[in-house]
C-alpha cells in the first residue's frame, strides 16, 4: 500500500520542508540542551550552507524575532515550526540577520523569511546550526526525520503522523 500511495502521489501525515540548504542532523546532536534535549519540541536541526531561510510549509508566520534570528510558522495543517537560525544568536541583536516576514503574515513554502550572515556570524564565535522544531509535538502520534544527508531548499526533512 506504501508504493500505492507514493506512486499516486498520496502520502501520510504532515511534510515539513528544509527551510535553507545543507546538512540535517537529528535534534540530539545540536550542541545546546534546550535543543538537543527536547524541551522546546522535536525535529532536527541543518548545518546550513546558505544563509537564505524559507518557510518549510504553507501557513502564517506567528511568531518573528525582533533579532531576526528566529521565527515560527503554523502550518496550514496546524503544526507550530520554530526556525531558529543558530546557538545563542540572540546576543547578537540583530546584527548579521534580515528579517523579511511579519507576524500575521500567509506565506507559501518557499517564501523567504530571513537571511543571516553566515560567515560573519561564525567569525563571531556562534555555532549557525538552525534547529528546526515543532514546538507542539505532542499533537502527534510520531515525528519521522528524513535520514542525514545534504539537503536543498523544499525538500522534506520532517514527516508528523496524527
Amino acid at each position: 500500500m506504501g508504493f500505492l500511495k507514493k506512486f499516486l502521489g498520496k502520502t501520510e501525515g504532515i511534510q515539513i520542508c528544509a527551510p535553507c540548504a545543507g546538512r540535517v542532523l537529528p535534534l540530539r546532536e545540536v550542541k545546546d540542551p534546550t535543543f538537543s534535549s527536547g524541551i522546546l519540541g522535536q525535529g532536527a536541526a541543518i548545518v546550513p550552507s546558505d544563509g537564505n531561510f524559507y518557510a518549510p510549509s504553507d501557513g502564517t508566520v506567528s511568531t518573528v524575532f525582533p533579532t531576526g534570528h528566529a521565527a515560527a510558522i503554523r502550518t496550514a495543517a496546524g503544526a507550530v515550526v520554530l526556525l531558529h537560525i543558530g546557538l545563542d544568536t540572540v546576543k547578537l541583536k540583530g546584527e548579521y540577520f534580515t528579517i523579511h516576514a511579519e507576524e500575521g503574515q500567509q506565506v507559501k513554502k518557499g517564501d523567504l523569511l530571513l537571511e543571516a550572515d553566515l560567515e560573519a556570524i561564525r567569525a563571531a564565535g556562534y555555532d549557525t546550526i538552525t534547529p528546526i522544531v515543532i514546538s507542539n509535538f505532542e499533537d502527534y502520534e510520531k515525528i519521522e526525520m528524513s535520514a542525514a544527508k545534504e539537503v536543498s531548499v523544499g525538500d522534506e526533512i520532517l514527516r508528523l503522523i496524527k
